[in-house]
This record gives C-alpha cells, sequence and structure tokens, in this order.
C-alpha cells in the first residue's frame, strides 16, 4: 500500500485511524508520519516561494512586452477612426480604410499566433547576428523562435514553410 505524502491526507488517515480523540505519543509512527509530512509540506511553500521570487522579474517583462504589442497593434486606430468620421453616411469605405483595416487584422492574427523573432538565447546564433551584413539571404542560416500572445515560444523556421 502506498503512504500518502501530503499532509492534509496524513491528517485525515491518522484522523480516520484514531477517530475523534487525538492524542498521540511523541515517538509513534503516525506522529512521525506527521511530522515528514509537515516538514516536506513546510520545504514545498518555501521552493514554491523562492521560485516565484525568481520568476517575478520575467513577469514583468513579459507583462511590459503585452502592454508594448497592444500599443504597437493600435496605433493606426486614430487614423481609422477619422477616416471612418469623415465618411459620408451611405458611401462606400475608401481604399485607405480597407488597407488600415486589412493590416489591422493581419497584424491581430500575426499576434495572436505569433511573431518571429531570432532565437537570443542561441549563442551561436548571436554570433551570427552580430556578424550580418543586413542582406535578407543570409537569415536563413539563423535559429527562430516564434513567441505566441501569451508568451509562449517554440522553434520555428523562417521564412515560413507552412509548418510553424
Amino acid at each position: 500500500m502506498a503512504m500518502s505524502k501530503g499532509l492534509a491526507k496524513v491528517q485525515k488517515k491518522i484522523q480516520k485511524k484514531k477517530g475523534a480523540a487525538n492524542c498521540l505519543h511523541e515517538d509513534s509512527r503516525d506522529a512521525k508520519r506527521l511530522r515528514r509530512a509537515g516538514a516536506r509540506s513546510d520545504k514545498l511553500e518555501k521552493l514554491a516561494a523562492a521560485r516565484g521570487k525568481a520568476l517575478q522579474p520575467y513577469h514583468e517583462a513579459q507583462t511590459a512586452r503585452r502592454s508594448s504589442g497592444y500599443r504597437y497593434l493600435n496605433r493606426d486606430s486614430t487614423e481609422l477612426s477619422t477616416i471612418q468620421s469623415e465618411r459620408r453616411p451611405g458611401r462606400p469605405t475608401s481604399t485607405t480604410e480597407d488597407m488600415l483595416k486589412q493590416r489591422i487584422r493581419s497584424e491581430a492574427n500575426e499576434y495572436k499566433s505569433g511573431y518571429w523573432i531570432p532565437d537570443m538565447e542561441d549563442v551561436q546564433t548571436l554570433e551570427r547576428l552580430k556578424e550580418w551584413n543586413e542582406q535578407w539571404t543570409s537569415l536563413g542560416s539563423l535559429k527562430y523562435v516564434r513567441v505566441a500572445k501569451d508568451g509562449t515560444k517554440h522553434h520555428s523556421s523562417f521564412p515560413p514553410k507552412g509548418k510553424s
């Protein structure tokens, strides 16, 4: 029979076994199980708190990236609203308005599905990026990742071949 490790489960099992009276001998097996489960629970709480502190700067940076992405996507909203307000009722949309709407829609879709950037965690990619001669043809030698709206990233190829 597997022993439960969680503090709440250990307490529940001992309480079922002993009944309502909660008197344990100091060195009994059940008291030792409770101490071990309590120590394990404390250790896990400390590890979780330390992990949260370590990840705090990452979460703040990710939040800043999300807000800057939102600002970037909405950069044309004032121009679009002025074009729409200037158009008389019943008139068809202008070419400029159609183009703006199309660009906003395509950028929003790319933002949602993810955008391509060179993999900055790969040392070889960083070296190649430093030596880059600003030619489109040399971009194929870099490793790319696709960063999604929620901040997740996965390896990808650029230019896309329909697999990413």
